[in-house]
């Protein structure tokens, strides 16, 4: 397209030409919070205010595809987590029932293709933690069964066999335990996601895993020092891997200045016995907090600066997006829902990006990455 052309009108032509693959959304788990999966409540066909996604925001931002979280705590005992995590999926596979038009079930680099032809939004699921295994590699199974399609290693706390990024290490990366969960994965076919867990665990990991790897929604540690967040020698070694990396929102985990305001807000969250770590607990508290002590905003430049990190670190085919909308309380100023995306990849073309370079980010890097995937397991 002509460079002539304003930055956001190409932005949303490259969109329609290459639909967005988004690694990470908990709108399933604003849905069991706000009303129980009762989607006559909470009807997502129409715009909401409770929400940063609903189907015409999705569409407004150029989403073709989408990963559902279906997150649980990782502060639920494990046979809870288990069936907490059955329930999301569920909810999840409802929801692609109730709005059939708009949405469809995905579990394939194909079947997202298919969708884009259809003119739906493929509807995939990811896992986050693997509390949600209850220690169990049938559970894995099942869930890959259902049409999870990647699980995340871990959430905010350690499992017994790997450590988190916000947990004391105790395991020293992966036990043996967690390379067999790893193997299994590349075993049925399910990506292994690197986002929340600590950084001996991403080269564990990165070491076992014969299939390229994923972070579904983490930004680089080199230009914003939080431990959730990768270090410049784990993007080196995922371009090594064919993997890639999503680039995420939360402010926290973008600007440097809101990485030191959770800092903070975790220490008075402790002096009132609270663990940042217990992800419903901190919310609850932040929301208090923030009445006296404001997080400081982000913006899209920043956003846009760890996009443009992982790409030189990594590579142009290793740099995705992951916004983790409905998964935090606050975005950069201009991405404050999902109708935001085209914004961002203005910024990028605006910087110089080329239309190639920008379908690469969008779209085509999260297939490849899932084609791979299926392609190790079917070689099995």
């Amino acid at each position: 397209m002509s460079p002539t052309v304003p930055p956001l009108d190409r932005a949303r032509a490259l969109l329609d030409e290459h639909p967005l693959v988004d690694g990470h959304n908990d709108l399933p788990w604003q849905l069991r919070e706000q009303v129980g999966y009762d989607f006559d409540r909470l009807d997502i066909a129409g715009p909401l205010t409770t929400t940063n996604t609903d189907l015409p925001r999705l569409r407004a931002g150029g989403v073709g595809a989408q990963f559902w979280s279906v997150f649980v705590p990782s502060t639920l005992p494990g046979p809870e987590a288990v069936v907490a995590t059955l329930e999301q999926v569920d909810g999840v596979r409802r929801m692609i029932g109730r709005y059939a038009a708009h949405l469809a079930p995905a579990r394939t680099s194909g079947d997202v293709a298919a969708a884009a032809r259809e003119g739906r939004i493929a509807s995939l699921m990811g896992a986050e933690g693997g509390h949600s295994l209850g220690g169990s590699l049938a559970v894995l199974r099942l869930l890959h069964e259902l049409g999870v399609r990647y699980l995340t290693l871990t959430h905010n706390d350690n499992v017994p066999w790997a450590d988190s990024a916000t947990d004391v290490p105790a395991a020293g990366g992966l036990t043996d335990f967690g390379r067999e969960v790893v193997r299994e994965m590349n075993r049925i076919g399910m990506m292994v996601d690197l986002s929340h867990v600590a950084a001996s665990t991403m080269r564990d990991a990165l070491e076992t895993t014969s299939a390229p790897a994923i972070f579904s929604h983490s930004s680089a540690r080199a230009l914003c020092d939080s431990p959730r967040n990768v270090p410049d020698d784990v993007l080196a070694r995922l371009a090594d891997n064919d993997g890639v990396c999503m680039v995420t929102f939360v402010p926290e985990f973008v600007s440097p200045a809101a990485a030191e305001w959770r800092i903070e807000a975790s220490a008075a969250a402790a002096q009132v016995g609270v663990d940042a770590k217990d992800w419903v607990g901190f919310q609850r508290f932040v929301a208090g907090y923030v009445t006296d002590h404001q997080k400081p905003s982000a913006t899209i430049e920043q956003v846009a600066d760890h996009v443009e990190h992982v790409r030189e670190v990594a590579g142009i085919d290793h740099v995705g997006i992951g916004g983790d909308y409905d998964g935090t309380d606050t975005f950069p100023v201009g991405l404050e829902d999902v109708s935001g995306y085209p914004r961002l990849v203005a910024a990028l073309l605006e910087r110089g990006w080329s239309d190639g370079d920008g379908a690469k980010l969008v779209r085509e890097n999260v297939l490849r990455v899932m084609r791979a995937v299926e392609d190790v397991a079917q070689a099995g």
